[in-house]
């Protein structure tokens, strides 16, 4: 298979992003509940959140990207794959903290918090359909194209059912001017020849 440095990269975006969320998760857990040597980071008694780190990662891989990608040959696989990897951890650290900049103070852990772990989901699945979009979209319009055509045939086969149902009844029932309604009740009614 041919190397697609795009879709590498979107990889290994998505791949920092998931385990930066994953570690950060991990780190603030133990640190509310006293786990281990981790403390939080304050700077002249402020709490510095990590969302302060992912915006400065950012900024960094971005401004990055201006001075170095198409200004001189191409680029360096090194470069651009420690972008995406930046990229990809800057995200996590700033998308964890959604709800405070959301909200403008800190609930990561309460009930409002959760709106965080939505932001991050929902990008962390936009990069995924980054990396497997094409055969993603590939596949579902594939799905989709056979469950119409499934419901198509269906349709058809219920409707042709409902035709040969109706048409058996058409030649079973007595018409109204037969011989046994006219007779007035007397007697057996003539037996209808059923097809075979």
């Amino acid at each position: 298979m041919p190397r697609n440095p795009r879709r590498e990269r979107l990889f290994l975006a998505s791949l920092f992003f998931l385990l930066t969320f994953v570690f950060i998760r991990g780190l603030t857990y133990s640190i509310r509940h006293n786990i281990g040597p981790f403390r939080n980071l304050a700077v002249g008694g402020t709490h510095v959140h990590h969302l302060v780190w992912g915006i400065l990662l950012l900024l960094i891989v971005g401004y990055a990207g201006l001075i170095e990608f198409g200004t001189r040959g191409p680029v360096s696989n090194f470069v651009t794959r420690l972008g995406a990897i930046a990229f990809g951890v800057g995200a996590a650290l700033t998308l964890d903290e959604f709800a405070l900049w959301l909200n403008l103070e800190d609930v990561y852990w309460e009930r409002e918090g959760r709106v965080s772990i939505d932001a991050v989901a929902i990008f962390g699945a936009l990069l995924l359909v980054g990396v497997f979009g094409k055969d993603l979209f590939r596949g579902l319009s594939h799905e989709v194209r056979a469950m119409v055509r499934g419901a198509v045939w269906a349709e058809q086969a219920a409707y042709h059912e409902y035709e040969n149902v109706r048409h058996h009844e058409d030649e079973t029932e007595p018409s109204a001017g037969s011989a046994g309604s006219v007779q007035g009740g007397e007697g057996a009614e003539k037996a209808v020849d059923r097809p075979t």
